[in-house]
């Protein structure tokens, strides 16, 4: 890579990928809507380049693209707007045709696969998603391998579990670490006796970005699961532990989210998403770890100290 453009960098995935490609001293473009708010998190590094740009829109997302030979597509979307990330993707891609770019790596997650029908769900698992924003992941996902096999763009996606850590705000595991460091109760949707999986999010970016570097990882997706699977309650009383107390919890089912979505948008598109509570996608990454290797994966313990840690670094400021 001579140099790189993050789209979607001030993210939990896209400020990751920015840090190994800082790491590796590759300059990169962080690409976002607010610049204050990229200023806040590139500002200091010295491999960054601060551009604020929309990258629904077609002249926006190709002044974002001009000029680099790899698009790192990081973009998150509230669960109200996921019907717009398959636009986004075309807009993406006619940007990176007409700008000349060489390779697009998409950081996806297990929407796409739907229900799994195994207990550890590899890359060869059908994608039949019953959710719409797991049709909208699948259309990307397409999108993005149409685009390899008509040879616009080297393609690849990298699909992830739930993730959490420093900077994941908007994970479904940060519920748990705002209870705790309240000392309240945490949230949390559906039953809490069913294994999940977590990736510490500082580990994601050194995998994207080194699936990126290699050729032969092009035209395919690829799997990085966590350090395991890990029962809900025993993730959420880890939590408190690492915060000094004892757990609490309070949960919401499929009635009550559905009760609440007459008042809440973000509730309404809730109850759907149940199904990864009540059969969980647990990820098989073996191709991956044949691949790539050695790939680091943070245990549970060590990534939610880590996180406390840096949520109580943040309350003092």
């Amino acid at each position: 890579m001579r140099k790189a453009a993050i789209f979607g960098a001030a993210g939990a995935i896209g400020s990751c990928v920015a840090a190994e490609l800082e790491r590796r001293a590759v300059p990169f473009r962080a690409v976002g809507r607010s610049k204050s708010r990229l200023e806040t998190a590139f500002g200091g590094l010295e491999q960054a380049e601060i551009f604020d740009a929309d990258v629904g829109d077609l002249r926006s997302a190709g002044a974002a693209a001009r000029g680099v030979d790899t698009i790192f597509y990081c973009v998150g979307l509230p669960y109200p707007s996921h019907s717009q990330h398959p636009r986004l993707m075309r807009t993406t891609l006619e940007a990176a045709a007409s700008m000349g770019v060489e390779r697009l790596v998409l950081a996806s997650s297990v929407y796409s696969y739907g229900v799994p029908r195994t207990p550890r769900v590899a890359e060869t698992h059908s994608r039949e998603p019953e959710t719409r924003k797991g049709r909208y992941r699948k259309e990307q996902e397409d999108l993005v391998m149409e685009a390899h096999r008509a040879g616009r763009v080297q393609g690849s996606i990298v699909r992830l579990p739930d993730f959490y850590g420093p900077g994941a705000a908007q994970a479904l595991a940060n519920l748990i670490f705002e209870g705790a460091l309240a000392n309240k109760a945490a949230n949390w949707l559906g039953p809490v006796n069913t294994p999940h999986e977590f990736v510490f999010v500082p580990d994601t970016g050194p995998v994207i970005v080194e699936v990126a570097s290699r050729p032969e990882c092009y035209g395919e997706a690829w799997n990085l699961g966590g350090p395991g699977a890990i029962n809900t309650l025993d993730f959420i009383t880890r939590v408190y532990r690492a915060a000094g107390l004892a757990p609490k919890y309070r949960t919401a089912g499929r009635g009550m989210l559905k009760f609440l979505g007459w008042f809440n948008p973000l509730m309404r598109e809730l109850p759907e998403m149940l199904y990864l509570q009540e059969t969980p996608v647990i990820l098989d990454d073996s191709k991956l770890l044949a691949q790539l290797g050695d790939v680091h994966k943070t245990p549970y313990d060590e990534g939610i100290r880590e996180t406390v840690e840096w949520m109580r670094a943040r309350q003092v400021k």
